[in-house]
């Protein structure tokens, strides 16, 4: 592995160095961190046995390390076989998550259990994707200081940690690597011998300014690197000799930690015309921009900026008329429930995931009592006119069953799911999945869906920092008030310290912030939906008018005559 990948062999040697009690790793994805792993677990259980703890983000992911990587390396490497006895075999000792051998043990945590993470001496901690791990481990503090703490007794102790970076000023891993000696991989020019680190910003490509659409104009395979020394044209074959005589250079004080960050430029799976493809894609979206440079770049992504100014918003607003403008293929609704009203917004999203804000509705009334829900009903069947000449259903509404007003929720929704109409709950927590997987927890067991509300805010604030109109854009119309636009940047996101490790959080900066909110739950409706938005404006295009509204005389009636319905596969069975 190393004669391809030969940055790895100083990073494992590291991990024996006496000297050494620490070791970290910032990378991109899928370079060079699970092999190491693998390496040196097999290492301490063949020449060099000692108790080991290897902690991954969750438990779950923990037996998927014990089933798919150790299991076959201990089956395929014939200095390991035999070593940890079959867990079939009677009086073995070893489950999936507990393997013993000659002089020492491994034990297999999820970062997200405090029960794992107790008892045992343990010489060797490997901590792998530490920036995935919670902030606390139950109520028990830091997993990475609690996995730390029981290498106290061992004076030849070692702590591993790798991770893809996330956010600045949050990230453990960018924390760790800023303490330790900064170690870079410094390859030689092969023209003009010159040594330096890999960066993205040397690599070019062609582009053709003929070409109308922006995908056209990029050339990625006619990419390559530039010395920043000369400017001399470095082809992509010839990385993996620039590798083979690269090394390794410290860039602060030697104290103990040796840090190494190594980007996907090293890596030998991945051409330079890959990247460009990839970064071409990415770099359309801020949310799709940020895992890239975070998984590729293996760097941490910088907010813009901790709040967005209302009045810059309200500065972007436009008159589109009445009408949904022809660019919305599918139209999905936020509904917010407050103790005396329901709000909704009403959202408009085209190719890219553009977006168009197409009405705000307050609807006042106890939603203890059925009047509110029948005005909300009635709003929710009326189709939304478009410039096109076509009628557009409300395709999925996501409605905020987090509050008092849980059971009411639960009603609503419970009959009308075959609409597209769906409860959720919003979590508070980081790196969430925006759409989590349905529950049926509750009473009625109806189906409800988890909301990534963090996640969903980092999102829609970033978009919000686009300025040109294009993918991620929003678009406001004329009759937004300002009090719309206060509440849609009623929230900032800030940096806050718990049980001594770092979280980002969004806090309320004014007391309303209904606009913001049915902003996220609009935006889970479009992820819950999944539509294919090329596809569906590219057959809005060739779909026939109608000649009236619907609901007047000769209202067209199915989507044959004129009103769009955009394809809804079997809501039940999700």
């Amino acid at each position: 592995m190393t004669s391809r990948a030969p940055y790895q062999r100083e990073i494992m040697d590291a991990l024996c160095d006496p000297r050494i009690e620490m070791v970290v790793i910032m990378s991109s994805a899928q370079i060079c961190k699970t092999e190491i792993i693998n390496n040196t677990v097999g290492y301490h259980i063949h020449l060099d046995p000692a108790p080991i703890l290897l902690l991954q983000p969750t438990l779950e992911m923990a037996e998927a390390w014990s089933k798919d990587r150790f299991a076959p390396m201990l089956r395929d490497t014939q200095a390991l076989r035999g070593l940890v006895r079959d867990p079939r075999a009677r009086d073995s000792g070893n489950t999936l998550l507990h393997k013993r051998f000659p002089g020492g043990h491994i034990t297999m945590a999820g970062a997200n259990s405090p029960a794992s993470l107790a008892s045992r001496p343990i010489r060797l901690v490997l901590c792998d994707e530490v920036d995935r791990y919670p902030v606390s481990a139950g109520t028990e503090g830091d997993p990475v200081s609690l996995a730390r703490k029981r290498t106290t007794t061992f004076w030849n102790r070692k702590l591993l940690l790798t991770s893809t970076p996330t956010i600045k000023g949050a990230s453990r891993i960018d924390a760790a690597f800023e303490q330790s000696d900064k170690r870079r991989f410094y390859v030689p020019c092969p023209h003009c011998g010159e040594s330096q680190v890999l960066k993205w910003q040397q690599v070019k490509w062609e582009s053709d300014p003929k070409a109308v659409e922006e995908e056209d104009r990029h050339r990625p395979e006619t990419a390559h690197y530039v010395c920043e020394h000369n400017g001399c044209i470095i082809e992509d074959a010839e990385r993996p000799n620039m590798l083979k005589v690269g090394k390794w250079i410290a860039e602060a004080p030697f104290d103990g930690i040796a840090g190494f960050h190594i980007n996907e430029l090293y890596s030998p799976w991945v051409t330079l015309p890959q990247m460009v493809a990839e970064f071409l894609k990415a770099k359309k979206l801020p949310e799709t921009l940020k895992t890239w440079i975070n998984t590729s770049l293996g760097e941490t992504w910088e907010e813009a900026g901790e709040t967005i100014e209302a009045d810059v918003l309200l500065r972007r607003k436009e008159n589109w008329g009445g009408e949904a403008p022809e660019e919305v293929a599918v139209v999905t609704a936020g509904v917010d429930v407050q103790g005396d009203r329901l709000e909704i917004e009403v959202k408009g999203w085209g190719i890219g995931e553009e977006s168009w804000s197409l009405d705000y509705r307050i609807f006042l009334g106890d939603p203890t009592q059925a009047k509110v829900w029948q005005e909300l009903d009635e709003y929710l069947q009326r189709p939304v006119k478009s410039k096109t000449g076509l009628y557009l259903n409300i395709a999925c509404t996501c409605i905020d069953s987090g509050g008092h007003h849980t059971q009411a929720v639960y009603e609503f929704c419970r009959t009308r799911a075959v609409r597209g109409v769906f409860a959720i709950k919003g979590l508070n927590q980081a790196a969430k999945p925006l759409v989590g997987r349905p529950s049926r927890n509750n009473r009625h067991k109806l189906r409800f869906y988890p909301i990534g509300v963090d996640t969903a805010k980092e999102v829609i604030y970033g978009r919000l920092r686009i300025t040109e109109p294009g993918p991620g854009y929003y678009h406001f119309p004329a009759e937004r008030d300002r009090e719309y636009f206060l509440q849609l940047t009623g929230e900032k996101q800030v940096t806050r310290f718990h049980k001594g490790a770092s979280r980002r959080e969004w806090v309320k900066i004014r007391i309303r912030n209904e606009a913001l909110d049915c902003n996220v739950y609009a935006l889970a409706a479009l992820k819950l939906l999944s539509p294919d938005l090329e596809q569906l404006s590219f057959s809005m295009q060739v779909a026939p008018r109608p000649e009236t509204e619907p609901g007047k005389k000769q209202a067209p009636a199915s989507q044959e005559e004129g009103t769009w319905i955009p394809r809804i596969d079997n809501w039940l069975d999700r």
